[in-house]
C-alpha cells in the first residue's frame, strides 16, 4: 500500500503528470479493454480471483533466481554485501529486469545510497532509460497479463508509482528525483548523470523536483553540466575538426565539405543569424555525395539519426494536391488529424536537419510554401498551428544544372593538367593541381545562375539560400578510392558469409576505374564492380569451385594500359578483342590455380537478332 502523505511528492506545475500514487487512490487496469480504461478501487474484489493467479503464477515462475536477478532484488532491498558479491564474481552492473528497469534504478527509487556507490563503482550507466512503459502498455507489449505486470512492478521495483503514467526513459537521476532523496542525487550527479537528459515524456529530472534542497542542487548541476558539455564539445572539435570528419565518409567533394563545415561552426559558435535557419542548395551529378554529406552533418550534429535527420523525397510531391501532404490536411479532410510529413515531424524535433531530395521535381506551390520556412523559420501545418524551427538546418539537392557543372569540371582538370604538364620541370608541387579546381565565380553568375532562374522562376527563392554547393565530377585518384573502398566492402562480405579470403592486384583497379560514368557517379564504380567481379564469385560459388577457408586473388588478363582510356583506336572490334578481362584465382600454398568458371550467358556478348 501506498505510505500516508505521497501524493506530496507529486511534481510541481501542471505540464508534468503525477508519477505518484496518491494516498487511497488504487486501480488496477482492464484487460480486456483499451488503454486508458481503469476499475477504480471498488472493482478490485472483481479482480482478486486474477490477481491472486497472477501472483502465484509469478511465485512459482521464478524459481531458483538468476545473477542478473539476484543483483535486481538486492539493490531493491539494500542487501549491499550480496551486491558486492555478485558484482565481484562478474555480474552485469547494468544488467536489465525483464520489464526494463536496472538495479541503478532499482537502488535510485527506494533511497538506496551505499548500493548506487557500489553500483557506480562497478561501472553502472546511470544515463540509461527505462524501458518499462505503464502498466497496460508493458503488458500489451511484453504478451503479459496485466495482473501479472503490476503485482512484478510493486514487489520487484517500487509500489509508490502511479501505474498509469508513462515512465519509458527515466533514468536512475529522474527516479532519485522522484523519492525525493538529496544523497542518492548527489551520488548519481557525481558519478556522471546527465541533469538535462529528457525521458519519453519530454521531462528532465528537475521536472519532477519538489522545491528545496533538491532542485537547488538540479539546477547548479544543470548549469555546470551545460558548461562542461560545452567545453568538451568545444575540444572535441578543435582535435577532430568537421572536416575531417566528413572526409572519414565522402570520397573527394573538399570544395562542398568544406563550404559546410564552414558554415556549421558559424552557427556552432554562435556567429550566425537566430532569426533564420541555414539554407543550403546542393548541386551536382547523381551518385557523388550529395545525400551523403547531409547524413554525415545530420550525424554529426544530432548523434541520433532516427529525429535528428528528416528526409523528404520530392518527387512525390509533383502534383498540386500533394501539399497536403507536406504540412497536412486543411480541416474537414480526410487525414486532418495525422498532420504533415514534415509538420509532424519538425514538431518532435526543431533543430533537425531536413532533406529535401531533388528539389527540382516539387510543385511549384511546395517552394511558395518553403519561402515562409527559409526566410522565418517557421511552418504554420493544416491545423493552424505554428512550428518555430529557426534552429534547423535545410539542405536541397538538386541535378539542375549538372552536365554544365561536370563539363566546366572537366575542362578545369584538363587546363590544370596541361599547365602542370609544362611546368613539371620547374616544380614538382605543381602535378597534383589537376585534383584541386575551383568553380569560378564569372561561371556561376553567368551560366548556373540563369539555370536555376529559369527553372525555379523566382529570385525571391534563390535568395534565401545562404550557400549554393557545387559537388564535381571525380578525379582518377578518387576513382581508385572508390572502387578499394568497394572491393574491401566485397571482401568483409566475403569473409564473413563464407570465410573467404578476397585479394587483388594494382592493375584491377585501374581496369574497374574505367567503368566509371559521369552521368551515374559512384554508383557507375559499384554496378561495374558487380558485373565484373561478384558476378564471377557468385558463379563460382554456385559451381562449388570454392572450397571453404580458401584465399582468391584477382588478377587482369590480357593486360594493355594503353588499351585501358585509348580513344583514337583504329579499330571498335581490336579494342574490344584486346579489352582486359577480371579473373579468379586460388592461392595455395604460394602457388595459383585460375579457376574454369562457366558463365552460362554473357551479357556482354549476347546478340539480339530483328
Amino acid at each position: 500500500m501506498p505510505a500516508p502523505g505521497c501524493s506530496s511528492l507529486a511534481p510541481q506545475g501542471p505540464r508534468v503528470p503525477a508519477l505518484w500514487r496518491r494516498s487511497g487512490d488504487l486501480a488496477v487496469p482492464a484487460p480486456e479493454g483499451p488503454s486508458g480504461r481503469w476499475r477504480p478501487r471498488g472493482s478490485w474484489v472483481h479482480a482478486a480471483p486474477a490477481l491472486a493467479a497472477a501472483v502465484v503464477a509469478s511465485c512459482y515462475g521464478r524459481g531458483r533466481l538468476s545473477e542478473e536477478d539476484a543483483l535486481l532484488e538486492a539493490s531493491r532491498i539494500n542487501n549491499i554485501s550480496e551486491v558486492e558479491r555478485l558484482l565481484s564474481e562478474g555480474t552485469d552492473a547494468n544488467a536489465r529486469h525483464k520489464l526494463g528497469w536496472t538495479p541503478l534504478m532499482v537502488a535510485a527509487i527506494n533511497r538506496n545510497s551505499s548500493v548506487i556507490k557500489s553500483l557506480l563503482a562497478a561501472g553502472a550507466d546511470p544515463n540509461l532509460g527505462d524501458e518499462f512503459i505503464s502498466v497496460y502498455e508493458t503488458a500489451k507489449e511484453k504478451a503479459l497479463h496485466s495482473l501479472e505486470v503490476l503485482v512484478t512492478r510493486e514487489d520487484e521495483f517500487n509500489n509508490r508509482l502511479n501505474n498509469r503514467a508513462t515512465f519509458r526513459g527515466c533514468t536512475a537521476l529522474h527516479y532519485a528525483v522522484l523519492s525525493n532523496d538529496y544523497g542518492t542525487v548527489r551520488l548519481l550527479l557525481e558519478g556522471g548523470a546527465n541533469p538535462l537528459q529528457k525521458n519519453e515524456m519530454g521531462h528532465t529530472p528537475l521536472d519532477y523536483a519538489r522545491e528545496g534542497e533538491v532542485m537547488k542542487l538540479l539546477k547548479a548541476s544543470e548549469t555546470k553540466f551545460q558548461e562542461e558539455q560545452r567545453k568538451r564539445e568545444l575540444e572535441e572539435r578543435r582535435r577532430f575538426p568537421l572536416e575531417q570528419r566528413l572526409k572519414e565518409h565522402i570520397i573527394g567533394q573538399e570544395s562542398a565539405i568544406a563550404t559546410v563545415g564552414a558554415a556549421i561552426r558559424r552557427k556552432e559558435n554562435g556567429w550566425y543569424d537566430e532569426e533564420h535557419p541555414l539554407v543550403f542548395l546542393f548541386l551536382g551529378s547523381s551518385g557523388i555525395g550529395k545525400t551523403e554529406l547531409a547524413k554525415q552533418t545530420a550525424k554529426y550534429i544530432h548523434k541520433d539519426l532516427k529525429k535528428g535527420f528528416i528526409r523528404l523525397d520530392m518527387s512525390e510531391f509533383q502534383e498540386r494536391h500533394e501539399v497536403a501532404k507536406f504540412i497536412g490536411s486543411p480541416p474537414g479532410y480526410v487525414g486532418y488529424q495525422e498532420g504533415g510529413q514534415l509538420t509532424k515531424k519538425l514538431k518532435q524535433c526543431p533543430n533537425a536537419v531536413v532533406l529535401f531530395d531533388e528539389v527540382d521535381k516539387a510543385h511549384p506551390d511546395v517552394l511558395t510554401i518553403m519561402l515562409q520556412l527559409f526566410d522565418e523559420g517557421r511552418l504554420t501545418d493544416g491545423k493552424g498551428k505554428t512550428i518555430d524551427c529557426k534552429d534547423a538546418i535545410f539542405i536541397m539537392t538538386s541535378n539542375v544544372a549538372s552536365d554544365e557543372i561536370a563539363q566546366h569540371a572537366l575542362q578545369l582538370r584538363q587546363e590544370a593538367l596541361e599547365m602542370s604538364t609544362n611546368r613539371i620541370a620547374e616544380n614538382l608541387d605543381d602535378v597534383h593541381m589537376s585534383d584541386k579546381i575551383t568553380i569560378s565565380k564569372q561561371f556561376k553568375e553567368k551560366v548556373i545562375r540563369p539555370i536555376l532562374k529559369a527553372h525555379f522562376r523566382r529570385d525571391e527563392f534563390l535568395g534565401r539560400i545562404n550557400e549554393i554547393v557545387y559537388f564535381l565530377p571525380f578525379c582518377h585518384a578518387e576513382l581508385i578510392q572508390l572502387v578499394n573502398k568497394e572491393l574491401n566492402f566485397w571482401a568483409k562480405k566475403a569473409k564473413m558469409q563464407h570465410n573467404i579470403t578476397l585479394l587483388w592486384d594494382r592493375e584491377v583497379m585501374d581496369v574497374l576505374v574505367d567503368g566509371y560514368n559521369l552521368h551515374y557517379g559512384a554508383r557507375s564504380i559499384k554496378h561495374e564492380v558487380e558485373r565484373r567481379v561478384v558476378n564471377q564469385l557468385a558463379a563460382a560459388y554456385e559451381q562449388d569451385l570454392l572450397p571453404r577457408d580458401c584465399t582468391l586473388r584477382i588478377t587482369v588478363e590480357d593486360s594493355d594500359k594503353k588499351l585501358l582510356k585509348t580513344k583514337d583506336s583504329s579499330s571498335l572490334e581490336e579494342t574490344e578483342r584486346k579489352a582486359p578481362t577480371l579473373r579468379l584465382e586460388i592461392v595455395e600454398d604460394s602457388k595459383r590455380r585460375k579457376l574454369d568458371i562457366q558463365v552460362p550467358l554473357n551479357p556482354d556478348k549476347i546478340s539480339y537478332s530483328l
